[in-house]
């Protein structure tokens, strides 16, 4: 029996050019689960604009970003693909696809089943947490390409690994390059989401943002909430770690628009922080597994510059997962128990 396995992320743009950049905010922002709202309003948003203004400003991000193989998302997707299919070896056939842009999921799709012939696919997000946005677009859009072909293989999807052992060890070894408990305090800062699609995850409409700290404990009331999910995942790294709960904070970078997000919103509380007398801060980002802009540029970069402009010492980013060896065998250690 031959499996295919699809990996996949968010995208990136193919090239760093504004021209683009803007494809690619285009048709990752009409995508109806990142931006929930009405079709006419989705549409009159991005393309009159958010694209139109600000694929020239991310433009200018990006060329910092780009490096001379690429996109970091894209050349670690294609280790991480590398490196799995070698562990799984040639039961398996192993495709990394963009849920946005290039290489597309549709593509992968059609080389697993109608070159490889696959009799079962599996696609792992490479999203540890889920959410609608995200993990759920990417099922949205593999259900969405496989409906128009005639036979369909078996489907596994994974949803969501928020507190896996083994991706939990590879985050701390990465800590270890630094003195944790020399800093005066540690972020773990996770993507943010607006706080209405936080509540679209509630079934029981009386729990999220209305029970206080409703994200600290998962229940069946928040067991698919992306804040619990990432709430897990940083009790897990900081439990490994020996942190109290006193020696962190969970907040959410990258927010778009004026209504309200996940919160607390980092940027506020690396301020919020400095105003304390914080001198060093170290900071994690473990809702993504890969570099991108949000990991590299936003926090690398523009929190580093802002804090120690402001008078701090050091602001420190945990590297992501990438391609590390560790996390190969994580990857492929859960594919194989799918």
């Amino acid at each position: 029996m031959k499996i295919g396995v699809l990996l996949v992320n968010l995208g990136t743009p193919d090239g760093p050019e504004r021209s683009a950049v803007y494809r690619y905010l285009k048709q990752f922002l009409l995508d109806r689960r990142v931006i929930d709202i009405s079709w006419l309003g989705r549409n009159l948003l991005v393309r009159g604009i958010i694209a139109p203004f600000r694929s020239g400003s991310s433009a200018k991000l990006y060329k910092r970003l780009w490096t001379k193989e690429g996109s970091p998302i894209k050349y670690h997707g294609y280790a991480l693909q590398k490196g799995v299919q070698e562990k799984l070896g040639s039961n398996y056939v192993v495709e990394l696809a963009m849920r946005y842009q290039t290489p597309s999921i549709e593509r992968a799709a059609y080389k697993l089943i109608f070159k490889d012939r696959v009799e079962k696919i599996i696609v792992f997000p490479l999203f540890p947490q889920y959410a609608s946005a995200t993990t759920g677009s990417i099922h949205d859009e593999v259900m969405r390409i496989l409906r128009n072909y005639d036979v369909i293989p078996e489907i596994k999807f994974v949803n969501s690994y928020p507190t896996d052992s083994r991706m939990i060890d590879v985050i701390v070894d990465h800590a270890k390059v630094y003195d944790v408990k020399s800093y005066d305090h540690v972020l773990f800062s996770f993507h943010g989401l607006p706080q209405r699609q936080l509540r679209k995850g509630d079934p029981s409409k009386s729990h999220c943002l209305k029970v206080e700290n409703c994200c600290s404990v998962v229940s069946e009331n928040n067991k698919f909430c992306y804040s619990a999910q990432c709430h897990q995942t940083a009790f897990a790294i900081s439990e490994k770690l020996g942190l109290q709960r006193s020696d962190y904070t969970i907040c959410f970078q990258s927010r778009l628009g004026r209504d309200p997000w996940a919160q607390p919103y980092t940027s506020e509380t690396i301020e919020h922080l400095q105003h304390g007398g914080a001198k060093k801060l170290l900071v994690f980002s473990p809702a993504f597994v890969a570099d991108c802009l949000e990991t590299t540029i936003e926090i690398g970069y523009e929190y580093k510059e802002e804090f120690i402009q402001a008078g701090g010492e050091a602001l420190d980013l945990v590297a992501s997962l990438n391609d590390d060896p560790a996390w190969i065998n994580a990857v492929s250690e859960m594919i194989l128990e799918n």
